[in-house]
């Protein structure tokens, strides 16, 4: 209860200034300020609301009945801090951070209609009950554009306790013990630094793709050679009958 204490007063109204303030002195920005204020960035309906799809039995109450427990919710930002993770709960703490740094689209709820509009049907119904939001092609590039993030610009902005200066991060955020260059008393190394996970494992875990096993056999492979050379790739590729060019984009 005192974090929801803490994390509910951040959502507060100013009256001297607007909703949305911005500068709009780049073509980022403005793509940017569109998205946020849900208008159309480019094309020829550029300006107006974007198209959504609404139905009335999905919309909140005005209430609030919807609004989750411990959440602040305030013109179409929220904030919660119902999810605890213990130390020990590595498990946990990845399925968080899998959510945190998952896509922004699910290609999946993604499609085209017979007008030539992009359809991206939502997870879940917005408060107002809008269940899926329509662009011009145009429109929906500009609206990735927008997603790129910015040259030398930090994507994670830690603040309070978390801030880097704070004088009591230290308290709270844990840090990995140094290894320990004596050794125990069985002749092995105390407190040993765990290797970092080799690029093969890494797309196992991330992509569930398993580039270990033959995809014909299921035997075990092995890496022989890493190359990077262009040209030496080229004639391997072309040797074998491979494209040398990148694949083609699947067209459905």
């Amino acid at each position: 209860m005192s974090l929801a204490r803490w994390c509910v007063p951040v959502l507060v109204v100013e009256d001297e200034q607007p909703y949305v303030d911005l500068e709009m002195d780049s073509p980022y920005v403005q793509l940017a300020g569109a998205a946020i204020r849900y208008v159309i960035a480019a094309g020829p309906q550029a300006g107006r609301a974007t198209m959504r799809l609404l139905d009335p039995l999905l919309a909140a109450q005005p209430s609030g009945a919807r609004t989750k427990p411990f959440t602040a919710a305030r013109d179409g930002f929220s904030l919660n801090c119902a999810v605890g993770c213990e130390t020990h709960e590595r498990a946990k703490l990845e399925r968080v951070w899998r959510y945190m740094a998952r896509g922004p689209i699910a290609q999946e709820r993604l499609s085209v209609d017979g007008d030539g509009l992009v359809v991206l049907e939502l997870k879940r119904a917005f408060s107002d009950g809008t269940t899926h939001v329509l662009f011009e092609p145009q429109d929906f590039i500009a609206r990735l554009a927008a997603l790129v993030p910015r040259p030398k610009a930090h994507l994670v902005r830690y603040h309070g306790l978390f801030a880097p200066n704070a004088r009591e991060r230290a308290d709270i955020v844990a840090r990995p013990k140094a290894a320990s260059k004596a050794g125990g008393a069985d002749g092995t190394a105390a407190n040993v630094c765990t290797t970092p996970m080799s690029w093969m494992a890494r797309l196992k875990r991330v992509f569930a793709v398993d580039l270990s096993r033959c995809p014909n056999c299921g035997g075990q492979l092995q890496v022989i050679a890493l190359i990077t050379d262009a040209g030496v790739i080229s004639r391997i590729l072309e040797h074998m009958g491979l494209e040398r060019a990148p694949p083609s984009a699947l067209v459905n």
